[in-house]
């Protein structure tokens, strides 16, 4: 048997009126509801009172419990938020502290250097003789050689034999000019063989180096009475240089007579040089 068109459209209006019916009648169940509660609200019993107050309590504490997990992910979430921003902070005042340190330690060497300047233009301003200051460029130390390369030359009238002092003292002889750059044979070079004289008995005598060793005095005489702590200076002997540039004192070891210089060629970064001082051109 066949299903025609007019069952079909009674089977769905018929649905429809019922699905009407329920949610007519779930309404109005909502609304007797409400309105037996707000009956019950109003009414001062003992019962209703303990029963309206378990109610509530249950409700409040369920609410509360529910979001409970709602107040964790956002504590946590903040928390975390929080640390990342820390750890940004912290990167930047990393960089901060590391900018801050490096400019102390440009400050300082630039006071440094600044102490190590004044000192040379007080040393030429008490010096009777033509200083030309400079500074040290190359240190070339080894167990035989014993030289500085300075960042001065003929551009400054330096020329070859001319005396290089550390302050007022000693340290060596320029052997080499370039127009802006020079070589200083240091006291202690093997090749350097200088012309002293020893106070206070004025003996004449030859200081000659000896590479990472302290120099000695050869040719004395040999009725000398050399002590420790006897002053050595520039001789002035063939009019190679000014006489009596302080060097070192004596220091006797084993029969051997060193010469313990004033100043520490390890740690020298300017040099005077004493312009009326010096060989003719060879």
């Amino acid at each position: 048997m066949e299903t025609s068109r007019e069952d079909v459209g009674i089977a769905i209006r018929s649905a429809f009126l019922q699905k009407g019916t329920q949610q007519r009648f779930s309404l109005l169940a909502l609304i007797i509801l409400s309105l037996f509660f707000l009956f019950i609200e109003n009414i001062e019993t003992k019962p209703l009172k303990y029963l309206r107050s378990i109610i509530k309590d249950t409700i409040y504490r369920t609410s509360s419990i529910v979001l409970y997990p709602s107040k964790g992910f956002k504590y946590t979430f903040n928390t975390i938020d929080q640390h990342l921003e820390l750890y940004e902070n912290y990167k930047e005042l990393k960089v901060e502290n590391e900018q801050l340190k490096n400019n102390i330690f440009k400050t300082d060497y630039l006071e440094l250097e600044n102490n190590q300047l004044r000192q040379l233009i007080e040393d030429q301003i008490d010096s009777s003789t033509s200083l030309v200051s400079s500074k040290v460029m190359l240190d070339k130390q080894s167990p035989y050689l014993n030289s500085f390369v300075l960042n001065t030359g003929s551009n400054k009238k330096i020329k070859n034999g001319m005396a290089v002092l550390d302050g007022k003292n000693f340290i060596g002889r320029i052997v080499d000019t370039n127009f802006f750059s020079s070589r200083v044979l240091l006291v202690s070079d093997l090749n350097s063989k200088i012309p002293v004289v020893i106070q206070p008995a004025g003996n004449q005598a030859i200081l000659n180096g000896h590479g990472s060793k302290k120099p000695t005095l050869e040719f004395l005489p040999e009725n000398h009475n050399l002590e420790d702590g006897n002053k050595v200076y520039t001789s002035g002997k063939e009019g190679i240089f000014s006489p009596g540039i302080p060097i070192g004192q004596v220091e006797i070891d084993n029969d051997v007579i060193y010469v313990s210089l004033f100043s520490d060629l390890n740690q020298i970064n300017f040099v005077n040089i004493v312009l009326v001082d010096s060989l003719k051109d060879k």
